[in-house]
């Protein structure tokens, strides 16, 4: 025959050992989950600058967009106002960036570039001239600024490999 041992303890007792004992298997649980989830979690993210689908817009646009801190965008010229208008010669074209934030970086290739309409930042351009020369170019706010092969006295063809802005 079994024997139940009964025992008479005040009710805030019980409770509390209920309590103690349910909070002790949750927080079991939860180690055991969190441990689980340390060993799946992905390695941290680095941030390497790279322009986002760079491949894509070179096969597609023939621009090559390097690197930059997501300030300098590519964008659609005449889909907004102030927005930064690069011309060159190659595919006879001008080809847009809009600038946001405080500062902005970006490198890129943009051959046979000759000038280039400012917008509401300060911005110079880093560019090389066929040889391999370093040129830097300061464009006004908002005015037209000649560039590259329009300022060189050989008339060399400029690719430009920089943008920077600040407001």
């Amino acid at each position: 025959m079994k024997r139940i041992l009964k025992l008479a303890l005040p009710g805030g007792i019980v409770a509390a050992l209920v309590a103690s004992v349910l909070a002790t298997t949750h927080t079991a649980g939860a180690t055991s989950s969190a441990a689980l989830a340390n060993e799946e979690k992905p390695a941290f993210a680095v941030e390497d600058y790279a322009y986002p689908q760079a491949d894509k817009i070179e096969t597609e646009r023939g621009l090559r967009l390097k690197r930059g801190d997501g300030h300098i965008t590519l964008a659609d010229c005449g889909s907004a106002d102030g927005l930064l208008e690069i011309w060159g010669r190659k595919n006879d074209r001008k080809v847009c960036f809009r600038t946001v934030g405080q500062s902005g970086f970006l490198t890129l290739e943009v051959p046979a570039v000759y000038a280039v309409k400012g917008n509401d930042y300060d911005t110079a351009l880093e560019m090389t001239a066929d040889g391999g020369e370093k040129k830097k170019f300061d464009i006004g706010r908002n005015e037209w600024t000649p560039v590259g092969e329009s300022t060189d006295p050989d008339g060399r063809e400029h690719m430009l490999v920089e943008i920077r802005t600040s407001k």
